[in-house]
Parts: C-alpha cells; structure tokens; sequence
C-alpha cells in the first residue's frame, strides 16, 4: 500500500500477512481525496477516523496537512501496526491512536470534528445502525461531515442525514452532514 498524495506521497506501508482488516483500495482513497481536495482546506480539519484498521486514511489527511487527526481501531494487532506506522512516518503529533471499541467513543467522546470517516468491516452485524448511532452524539463542527464506507450492497439514501454517495466498483463512500 503507498499514501497517495501530499508530503509522504509514495511512502509505502504493508500491514502483516496475519492482517485481519480489508483496507481501501489505493484507487478508491485516490478518488475519495480527489473529491475533497475541491472541497475542504486539509490544513484546518480535525478529523476522526473510526476503525482504523491500516491506518491508510489517517496517514492521508496527515500527508495532506491536517494537524489534528484521532483514530480509533479496537483490534490489538491493528492498533500496534499504526502506532508502528505513525512513528516511522513521524506524525506522533499529529495523529492520535486510540485502542477502543468505536461504539463506546462515540458514546463518551465529546468533541466535535470536522470531517469523521468511517470504515467498519463490511460485515459488521451493527453495520446498518452506523449512522444513527453515529448521529447521536453530535460529533460534527457546523458544515461538517461524516463519511461512510461500505459495500455496493447497502444504500443509505433514505437516511435523514445523508447528502450524496460516490461509488468506485464495489466501493461507495456515503456522505452525511447534520442536518
């Protein structure tokens, strides 16, 4: 895998064999940040990445300039391998790793982001519920927004929330604001 663009563009990282996550593909993060690179300034987000997994999301906002980045992963081996990786990139200062379930933060976390990206295991039993449970802490800054990865098989276009879905392959990223 390699960080796309930005100051550690063409860095690459490979997460161990024994790797239980299913990473976004490199051509459908290149995509989704070709999207919000006309959208949002990098430099002035705080973002919160939910279920980790390689990290790949993070280590991009990071490379695009964003100084305030929390991810949150609950698996052990995922959690080390970004931490391993944000000290071999250097962004100790900016990107915040927290071991937990992504549940339980948004139930107790009482910060508000900019933007909030999340890529839960496609078969996540809780999957469907995501969004409400997510719109029930009021986590997003004013124009803020949350984005949703999941498989072509789940629509979210009903969701009260929901603003528009960019669709690369099998890949769709949901987007929500607060309405």
């Amino acid at each position: 895998m390699r960080i796309i663009s930005g100051s550690l563009k063409g860095r690459r990282f490979s997460p161990p064999k024994s790797f239980s996550a299913r990473p976004t593909t490199d051509i459908a993060r290149e995509s989704l940040f070709n999207v919000l690179n006309n959208r949002i300034d990098f430099e002035e987000l705080s973002v919160l990445d939910l279920f980790g997994g390689t990290g790949s999301i993070s280590y991009e906002f990071a490379s695009r300039g964003c100084e305030e980045i929390t991810t949150v992963e609950l698996n052990f081996k995922h959690f080390s391998f970004i931490k391993s990786m944000v000290k071999e990139f250097d962004l100790d200062q900016v990107i915040n790793v927290i071991k937990a379930d992504v549940f339980k933060f948004l139930k107790k976390c009482s910060f508000k982001y900019d933007l909030v990206f999340a890529d839960p295991p496609f078969d996540l039993k809780e999957f469907e519920t995501i969004p409400d449970r997510f719109f029930q802490n009021s986590l997003l800054k004013d124009e803020g927004v949350f984005i949703l990865e999941h498989s072509d098989k789940m629509n979210f276009e009903d969701h009260p929330n929901f603003s528009e879905v960019k669709k690369y392959g099998k890949v769709h990223f949901s987007f929500f604001t607060d309405k």
